[in-house]
């Protein structure tokens, strides 16, 4: 290969990390506004691929018309200072965008979406024309014209595949979102500089410099105690003017742990699961808590069933850190913590539990593959005799659609189900291996008197799902996200909004 082909390959090996690093890049800047699930990400990839095709397009033209090597890197150095500018300039777009998002409704969040994704097609488009306009400069004899489109875009695919796996694994985690969209904006200036020279060096250097820059906060949130870039997902820690503090997670509608310095009642769903064990025939003796999250739930169970052994099972190390660090997660010593997926966890434990609490999920999202058939037949398999497994499962008013889905399915697996609707947001479905044969006298007897008022409420709303699914969901086809999004977006076309409800166990 000549040293003019050399410099080309190395530009289009360049342009094909920058353009996946960049959208890799996207994904973690617009979790905490607009969430992480599949339909954020379908439209995250597919206006990535609509922008690499028309850069495609827009490419093939612009080379034939003016087949210059100076402008092709130029084209480069645009995109490398448009990735460049866009953390400075998304964040304080985001916030505008979305305003109050957590009082807004997923209708306004999704909209806002689109819009959003303006911030990178721009780059994704110019990256996209590197490609065709390199082969175009390098083809000579149109004998060897195949050979030069195959070696490019096969480098091309492998700058992708580096673009993907580095930023992913190892730059995001390490450096964060801001430094590493400005390391890949440096890279590309660097694979410019093979067409123009040492100023584009000089401009390489220069963005490397930002990098010093102090990453700005995602949203800049008053009393905040903490806040990274997780390997999962953006995390906060916020601390409330009279003390209690928070756990956000990605789009900051849900709080998914409260801890408060004089007592472990919350007045959130953590306190529907205390009154659960009054189900049982015998005393609470073993725990699994799939999404242990910042440990609220587990905490409490020490202070109300200090002699019940908790496996906290949760994803992220770093959710599990900010728990030890600022909700008291240790207060527990009888809380065993598996950074482990929830699933995985139950398949891999020879353990058996009284009471397996499913609480891992993004709100209002229920990871699909647990909320299926074969995850129900797994967790009976992990339940004690008589045991109790409990799956708090958003919802909206007038609207029960992800409930009865759920809920059908379980009922192929369950010999008893029942729903609790503790929260108007929230619901726990109850599924028992085998009915309970406690009267009503002993459920409201049966555990600490504090939380008596809890029981009360459990056994005055408790109603049994009899109803089997004609079709449960299965890990083949489990339709949570689409049943999600479509409850959510018909919620708030009637103007509801997505606020927070409290039990009437402790202050809100």
């Amino acid at each position: 290969m000549s040293r003019s082909g050399a410099a080309l390959g190395a530009l289009v090996f360049g342009a094909g990390s920058g353009s996946l690093a960049t959208e890799i890049a996207a994904s973690r800047m617009l979790a905490p506004y607009f969430g992480s699930s599949t339909i954020v990400w379908a439209n995250l990839i597919g206006i990535v691929l609509a922008g690499l095709a028309l850069g495609y397009w827009l490419g093939g033209k612009l080379a034939d018309r003016r087949p210059e090597r100076r402008l092709l890197g130029g084209i480069v150095v645009v995109a490398a200072l448009w990735v460049a500018m866009t953390p400075f300039v998304a964040r304080p777009f985001l916030d505008a965008a979305v305003g109050n998002l957590d009082d807004a409704s997923a209708g306004a969040v999704i909209g806002s979406f689109f819009a959003v994704l303006l911030l990178f097609s721009p780059a994704v488009v110019l990256l996209g024309m590197v490609s065709p306009f390199a082969i175009r400069l390098a083809i000579s004899d149109v004998a060897t014209a195949g050979a030069v489109a195959g070696r490019f875009y096969a480098l091309s695919t492998a700058g992708s595949l580096l673009g993907t796996f580095v930023p992913a694994l190892v730059a995001i985690p390490l450096a964060g979102t801001q430094r590493t969209l400005l390391g890949t904006a440096a890279l590309l200036a660097i694979s410019a500089a093979f067409l123009l020279g040492r100023r584009a060096l000089v401009l390489a250097a220069a963005i490397a410099a930002l990098a010093a820059l102090p990453p700005g906060a995602i949203k800049s949130e008053a009393g905040l105690l903490h806040e990274e870039d997780s390997l999962y997902q953006f995390i906060q820690v916020l601390e409330a003017p009279d003390g209690h503090r928070l756990l956000r997670l990605n789009e900051g509608v849900a709080v998914h742990s409260v801890w408060r310095e004089d007592t472990v009642l919350t007045g959130g769903v953590w306190d529907a699961f205390l009154a659960l064990p009054a189900l049982l025939d015998r005393p609470l003796r073993s725990v699994a808590i799939l999404g242990n999250a910042g440990g609220t739930t587990a905490r409490a169970l020490g202070r109300f069933y200090p002699d019940a052994r908790v496996d906290g099972v949760e994803l992220d190390p770093a959710v599990s850190r900010a728990g030890r660090e600022w909700f008291g997660m240790e207060d527990n010593p009888r809380l065993t913590v598996h950074d482990a997926d929830a699933r995985p966890f139950l398949r891999r434990t020879d353990e058996r539990y009284d009471l397996i609490v499913v609480d891992a999920y993004h709100q209002p999202y229920v990871p699909f593959y647990l909320a299926t058939r074969e995850f129900f037949r797994l967790a009976r398999e992990r339940l004690e005799p008589g045991g109790i497994l409990a799956l708090n499962v958003a919802s909206v008013p007038g609207d029960e659609s992800l409930l009865d889905g759920i809920a059908g399915t379980l009922t192929h697996e369950f010999e008893s189900v029942a729903v609790w609707p503790a929260l108007r947001f929230n619901k726990l479905l109850l599924a028992f291996d085998e009915p309970s044969s406690l009267s009503s006298d002993e459920v409201v007897a049966n555990g600490p008197a504090e939380l008596e008022p809890l029981r009360q409420l459990l056994l005055r709303d408790l109603r049994a799902v009899t109803e089997k699914a004609k079709r449960p969901w299965t890990d083949d086809r489990a339709p949570v996200e689409w049943v999600t999004d479509r409850m959510i977006i018909e919620y708030a076309a009637r103007g509801g909004e997505l606020d927070e409800d409290f039990l009437p166990t402790a202050p809100p």
